[in-house]
C-alpha cells in the first residue's frame, strides 16, 4: 500500500509539473551567419498550436514579441483537428495581426489539419486567409525585400505523403530560399533541390521528453538521427524544428517546453538558383 501510494504521489508530481511546463513559454533567438552588408529578416516562427491542447494564450505570444521588430510571420501546420476548435483559432490570428509583419503572414498545414473532413478544412483555410494569412499547399511566393528576392517556398504535409517538392518549387527565380514545411523528415528527399533556410515542427520537441522521446521513433529518420528540436543542418543545408506551442495526447510537457522562435537570416545576393541542388 506504501509502494502504492508513494507511486501515485509521484507521478501526480511529474503530472502537475507537466503541466506547469505547459506555460512556460521558450523565446529562442536564431541568428544565421551572414556578411554585414547583406539584407537582414527577421521571422517569427509558430508551429504546432494544438488547440485542443494548449495553455498558450494569444496575449502571452505577442506580449513575448513586443519587443522584436518582425518583418516576416511563418506558421508551420497543425493548427487543430476538430472542427469546433476553428473559432478557437481567431483570438490568436487577431493578435498575429496586431504585430505588422511588414512582409506579410505565411502558413502551411500539418497531418492534424488533415484530420478535418471538408468542408471544414476548407473553412479552415477560409479563416486563414480571412486574417491576412497566405497558406501554401506545395506552391510558393516571391518578394522583393530591398532589392533582394525571397522565395517562400510551401511545401506540403511529409507525413501524410502530400508534399510535392518539384511542384513546391515551380516558377521560383535566383534568389534566397525560404522552405516553410510541417514535417521536417522532407530534408531528406531534398538532395535535388536548393535551400537556404527551411522551418517546421511536428516533434514537439518529445513533447514527454524523459529519459528520451522513445516514442517518437515512428515518426520517420529524424528521430533516429537525433533530430528532434532546435538548429541542425543536412547536407550542408540549415533547418529548424521548432517545439510548437500546443500539446497533443495529455497537455502535459515534461523535458521539453512550447517555444516562440526569431529568426535572423541575411538575404544573399548572389543565392543559388532553384531547384539546382546547393
Amino acid at each position: 500500500m506504501l509502494l502504492f501510494t508513494s507511486l501515485f504521489l509521484l507521478l501526480s508530481y511529474y503530472v502537475f509539473r507537466g503541466y506547469k511546463n505547459t506555460k512556460s513559454v521558450a523565446v529562442n533567438v536564431i541568428k544565421l551567419d551572414g556578411g554585414e552588408n547583406q539584407a537582414k529578416l527577421r521571422i517569427l516562427h509558430l508551429s504546432d498550436m494544438h488547440l485542443e491542447n494548449i495553455s498558450v494564450s494569444p496575449e502571452m505570444i505577442t506580449e513575448n514579441v513586443r519587443n522584436h521588430d518582425i518583418d516576416l510571420i511563418a506558421l508551420t501546420g497543425d493548427f487543430l483537428d476538430r472542427k469546433k476548435s476553428i473559432p478557437k483559432l481567431i483570438p490568436y490570428l487577431e493578435e498575429l495581426q496586431k504585430l505588422e509583419p511588414t512582409h506579410g503572414i505565411y502558413a502551411v498545414f500539418g497531418n492534424h489539419d488533415y484530420v478535418l473532413q471538408e468542408p471544414y478544412f476548407k473553412q479552415l483555410q477560409e479563416v486563414l486567409n480571412t486574417y491576412g494569412i497566405k497558406t501554401l499547399q506545395n506552391n510558393n511566393e516571391s518578394i522583393d525585400i530591398n532589392g533582394n528576392r525571397l522565395n517562400i517556398i510551401g511545401i506540403d504535409d511529409f507525413s501524410t505523403s502530400r508534399s510535392d517538392v518539384e511542384k513546391s518549387y515551380e516558377g521560383t527565380a535566383e534568389g534566397y530560399n525560404l522552405i516553410l514545411t510541417h514535417d521536417p523528415n522532407v530534408v531528406l528527399v531534398m538532395q535535388n533541390y536548393h535551400f537556404d533556410y527551411l522551418l517546421s515542427g511536428h516533434f514537439h520537441g518529445g513533447q514527454i521528453h524523459w529519459p528520451k522521446p522513445y516514442h517518437l521513433v515512428k515518426m520517420g529518420k529524424l528521430v533516429r538521427m537525433n533530430m528532434i528540436k532546435g538548429l541542425h543542418r543536412h547536407n550542408g543545408k540549415p533547418f529548424y524544428i521548432s517545439e510548437g506551442l500546443g500539446q497533443t495526447g495529455v497537455n502535459i510537457r515534461i523535458g521539453s517546453r512550447p517555444e516562440i522562435t526569431i529568426h535572423q537570416i541575411a538575404l544573399k545576393e548572389n543565392a543559388r538558383s532553384s531547384p539546382i541542388a546547393g
